[in-house]
Formats: C-alpha cells, sequence, structure tokens
C-alpha cells in the first residue's frame, strides 16, 4: 500500500510540472519531494550492514501556496512511511503518518505584514533565534503563532513574533516571543557610500519547571521559568570594506539536556571583509559560552533547538574532504576562519581564467574545565588551497588540497588526528550538451582509520540525462568500499534520481549543522517537482 501511494504522489507531481494553475485573479503553487529508500542486508557492512525489518523508508513532502495580491496562504503536509533510517523524525510519536508540518495567513503591504500560522524566520545571524525546515536534516523548528512587521521608509524596521515551537511531529510545550529592530543611520542621514546601521533582539522562552516530578530542575539551579536572551549587532559598508559584529547575552539555562547545572550564556561573533577587482579577503570570529538553546527543556534529540550554531567551517562536497566534518561545541569554543580569493582572465578570451583560492579554520576549546589537562584544546584546524583553471571552453580542471587535524573527544582529552586529501576534478564539454566530470581523490593519514581512495565519473547529456558512479574505498584498516551508481533525469520542473549503493557511517552536514546517519546498502529513488 505504501508504495501505490507514493507511486501516484510521485505520478501527480510528474504530471503538474511546468503548469500555471489559476484560481480566479490569483496564483496557485506547489512542489512535491519524497525520498525512498529499500534497504537490503550487506554483510559487508558487519552488523551494520542488516536490513530494517521493514526493509523500507520514504520521506515525503507536498507544499502548496495561494498568492493573490497582498494575500497569500499556504500548507505543508509530510508523510514518514516510516522515516529514512538517520532521521530522529522516525523516533517520534506519531512519525509513521501523514500529518500537517505547517500552515500559514500572510496579509502584507508596502510597510505593514502580518503572518498568522507557522512562522520561520531569523534574528540577526540566528544566535538567539532561528526556525527554519532542512529536510536533509530532517528539522522543522516552525513556530505556530502570530508575526507582525513594519517598515518606516528605509530608516526602521520593526518586527515581533509570539507562538509555540514545532519539535517534531508536535510542538512543545513552551512558548517563544521576541522582537527584532534595524535602523539604518546612513539612510537617516542621507549617505551614499557609507552603510551603517544599528540593530537588537530580544527572545523570551517561558515553560513551566514542574512538568515532570522525574526533573528537578531547581537542584540543578534552574529556578525561573523564562529564559531570556539579548543581542545587539552593527553592520557596516564603505566601497570594498564590510564589517559586522554581533554579542549575545543568555539568562541562566540548561544549554544541553545533559547539562549539570544552569548556567549563563554569551556569544561574540565578527566579520570583516575587503574586496578590490579581482582579489577579495573575508575573516569570521566567533566565541561561544554555554548557548546551546532546547525548545523545551523536557525534549530530546538534535531537532530541540532554538537557535542556529552552524559550524563556520570550509563546507566540502568532495567525498574524502568531507569524510569527518567539524562538529561544533556549543559548551563552548573561540576561533574562527579565514578565506583569500584572486582570480586572473585573460583578457583576449575571457573563456580562460584561474580562480585561486585558500582558507584557513581552527577552533578551540574556552574554558579550563572543558578538558583533562585544564588548558585549551584543539577542536579543529583545516588548512585548504584550491586552484581552479578554465583552459578553454571544453575543459576545466580543479586541483585542491586539505590539511585538516581533529579532536576525536572534542577537547576533553588531549589528542587529535590528522589528515591529509588530495583532489583532483577535471570537466570536458565535448559539445553544447554532452559533458563528462572526474573526481580522484586520495586521504593520507597515519590515525584513525587511515588511508582511503575515492573517486567519481559523471556523464551528462543537457538538460534530460546524468549518469554516474562513485566509489569510497579504505586501503589501510578497514578495507571497505562504499559505491554508488545511478542515473537522473530532469524535464520541466520534475527531477528524477535512481541510485543504488553502500553507505558509510557518519555525519551528514547541511548549511554547518550536521545529523548522523548508520551505514546501510539499498535502492534509493528520489523526486522533486513543482508547479
Amino acid at each position: 500500500m505504501k508504495r501505490i501511494i507514493l507511486s501516484a504522489l510521485a505520478a501527480c507531481a510528474v504530471s503538474a510540472a511546468g503548469a500555471q494553475i489559476r484560481l480566479g485573479d490569483g496564483q496557485l503553487t506547489g512542489s512535491f519531494e519524497t525520498n525512498s529508500i529499500y534497504y537490503v542486508d550487506d554483510s559487508g557492512l558487519g552488523d551494520a550492514g542488516t536490513a530494517p525489518d521493514d526493509k523500507f523508508g520514504s520521506n515525503n513532502y507536498l507544499k502548496v501556496d495561494y498568492n493573490y495580491g497582498r494575500f497569500s496562504a499556504g500548507l505543508q503536509a509530510d508523510a514518514y512511511l516510516p522515516a529514512l533510517q538517520g532521521y530522529e523524525i522516525g523516533q517520534q510519536p506519531g512519525a509513521h503518518k501523514f500529518y500537517l508540518s505547517s500552515k500559514y495567513i500572510q496579509w502584507q503591504d508596502n510597510n505593514f505584514s502580518v503572518l498568522v500560522g507557522d512562522i520561520f524566520d531569523q534574528f540577526g545571524n540566528g544566535l538567539i533565534f532561528r526556525s527554519f525546515e532542512d529536510r536533509q536534516l530532517g528539522f522543522n523548528n516552525s513556530l505556530e503563532g502570530i508575526r507582525g512587521s513594519y517598515r518606516f521608509g528605509n530608516y526602521v524596521q520593526l518586527k515581533a513574533l509570539y507562538g509555540r515551537p514545532r519539535l517534531y511531529t508536535d510542538y512543545a510545550d513552551s512558548w517563544v516571543r521576541g522582537g527584532d529592530l534595524s535602523v539604518s543611520l546612513s539612510d537617516i542621514f542621507g549617505s551614499r557610500e557609507l552603510q551603517l546601521s544599528l540593530e537588537g533582539s530580544y527572545v523570551n522562552r517561558y515553560e513551566a519547571l514542574d512538568k515532570d516530578e522525574m526533573l528537578d530542575f531547581e537542584s540543578r539551579g534552574l529556578t525561573s521559568s523564562n529564559l531570556n536572551m539579548y543581542s545587539g549587532r552593527m553592520n557596516l559598508a564603505w566601497k570594498g570594506l564590510s564589517l559586522r559584529g554581533e554579542y549575545v547575552a543568555k539568562s541562566k539555562d540548561l544549554p544541553t539536556a545533559v547539562t549539570a547545572s544552569a548556567v549563563r550564556g554569551e556569544a561574540v561573533l565578527g566579520e570583516l571583509g575587503f574586496s578590490h577587482k579581482a582579489f577579495s579577503i573575508s575573516g569570521t570570529f566567533r566565541m561561544l559560552d554555554n548557548m546551546g538553546t532546547m525548545l523545551s527543556l523536557y525534549g530530546t534529540g538534535t531537532g530541540n533547538t532554538l537557535n542556529y550554531l552552524p559550524a563556520l567551517t570550509r563546507q566540502y562536497t568532495y567525498m574524502l574532504a568531507n569524510l569527518n566534518p567539524y562538529q561544533v561545541n556549543v559548551e563552548g569554543e573561540i576561533g574562527g576562519q579565514v578565506d583569500v580569493y584572486y582570480t586572473i582572465r585573460n583578457k583576449q578570451n575571457r573563456s580562460r581564467y584561474w580562480n585561486l583560492h585558500a582558507n584557513y579554520s581552527t577552533y578551540y576549546t574556552l574554558r579550563g574545565e572543558q578538558s583533562m589537562t585544564g588548558n585549551r584544546e584543539l577542536l579543529w584546524q583545516d588548512i585548504n588551497v584550491d586552484v581552479e583553471r578554465q583552459w578553454n571552453k571544453r575543459l576545466k580542471t580543479t586541483l585542491l588540497y586539505s590539511f585538516q587535524e581533529w579532536n576525536p573527544h572534542h577537547g576533553y582529552r588531549h589528542r587529535t588526528y590528522v589528515s591529509n586529501i588530495f583532489v583532483a576534478d577535471v570537466t570536458y564539454k565535448f559539445d553544447r550538451t554532452k559533458s563528462l566530470r572526474v573526481e580522484a581523490q586520495y586521504l593520507l593519514s597515519d590515525e584513525y582509520e587511515g588511508d582511503w581512495v575515492a573517486g567519481l565519473v559523471e556523464f551528462s547529456v543537457a538538460p534530460h540525462w546524468s549518469v554516474f558512479f562513485s566509489d569510497m574505498y579504505n586501503i589501510d584498516k578497514t578495507k571497505t568500499n562504499y559505491y554508488s551508481g545511478g542515473f537522473s533525469y530532469t524535464k520541466n520542473r520534475t527531477r528524477i534520481q535512481l541510485s543504488y549503493g553502500r553507505n558509510r557511517a557518519g555525519y551528514v552536514c547541511s548549511g554547518g549543522v550536521c545529523r548522523y546517519s548508520p551505514a546501510y546498502t539499498g535502492l534509493n529513488l528520489a523526486l522533486t517537482s513543482s508547479f
């Protein structure tokens, strides 16, 4: 029955692709997405290769929006039949059925807007509040309530919201309210070259502390049902120079479900950038001190988060460079990253150029009690360089080197692993429609799992077809290879991909936020369509 339902939904989505639906004078738009896996037993993965009893998992999302002048409304229905392995939402009550994951009604004019329903929003950099959906991570912490905003010309923007946050398939029994203010000083004083704005935010989370007799929050130092967070920000831009800063303060709270005692938190974020012609450089500094913030003190899981604390490191797409991504230490970390870009173009032939890029990121524990030695310990370090060369209209090459050092104990022990990663990426276009891309990767390490090799071959016939095969093999300790092959087909606004392969256990990341995915082998069908 589940397969029949999925096939029917997919057929509806494909047939609707590219259609423009008018309802009166309004416009109806929508999208459908399904990601389904048939798991198979794989003795090559050991105990991890045993498929679940159902052998089937499917995450599905149907979203519909209607716009008529200044009025808009929409809803989204999700179905986990059941949820794919590695998604925490599959462990929640009600996760094996259809349910309404978001809905809203909104009115907006030139200066004023009001929304009632599920709110997706962010204050500043998200250090004190961000409600968002990420299907790759299985996150949806939207706020069910009301939001109003007012804009006074280009000078002042004010926003306020109130509601209860979503926690997986239900809503948390907590209430969140807050406001955000932005004042543009450059517009007030009529400055054109210098752009300067001051911003501030306030967020309050209220949740009763006596709902579970088994949890004694008072013994852990938490005596108030109210959590208060404050943010002050400054943004400056002048010619090629940009400067942004934010400071956050947080009242006593339990940053994680296992925190022994309530503590105050704070954060500092600074960003500096400069660009001139073909050269640009940017740097980011961030300090986090107990800034983990849960939607609910009674909730669990990585989806139980009210704010946004991504890893501010380079986000890779190459398999071996992304083998062990950095995980943010919300208890306390300090560090940052620097990016440098330079482009060299041929004045006679614009199709020939060099793109040069270097990146460095490093993070340390913040306080002595985070480690056994009492000293600050290295959490992460990545020094990487890549060179992209467009030789002509047909041939492009990319070479990348990354030196990564990471602490497997999150700084508690004085121990790090080192990896040297080499990548060669070549794309060749035979004509306007046909292209071939080949990747070759090598990871050199004397520690952890030792050396790895990886490769990918992808042949594309634009605008419809793409065929690919990849393999990642540990040549040192585990002697395990992780292969994947398949094809994709795209027509209008519909894309379907079918693949089969073995997947390594590890972290899947999106935007610097990660979830853990167990190892599995299976047949994967992914389809997206919009109308």
